[in-house]
């Protein structure tokens, strides 16, 4: 897999207006807190904005990190069991 462009969380923040737009180039979201895991699918049913933030923003109202943009799937935070099934 080839890394197109990598940006540091501790030097770059995005925030909620940031996010909104990562979220809104992709068809899918697969966020992952813990064991939880939230997959939203943007071409079937458009989650709120609400909803959306909920699970890209962390306690600072940053991006929470990791995320990772693969192909039209964008991936929030570390899950071991999603990590798996995309590589």
């Amino acid at each position: 897999m080839k890394v197109e462009e990598e940006v540091d969380a501790g030097r770059t923040r995005l925030g909620r207006k940031e996010a909104l737009a990562l979220a809104r180039g992709v068809d899918r979201v697969v966020a992952s807190r813990g064991a939880k895991v939230v997959v939203f699918d943007l071409r079937k049913d458009r989650p709120s904005d609400a909803d959306l933030l909920a699970v890209l923003l962390g306690p600072t109202g940053n991006l929470r990190a990791p995320t990772l943009r693969v192909g039209r799937t964008l991936v929030v935070g570390f899950g071991e069991s999603v990590y798996g099934e995309l590589f």
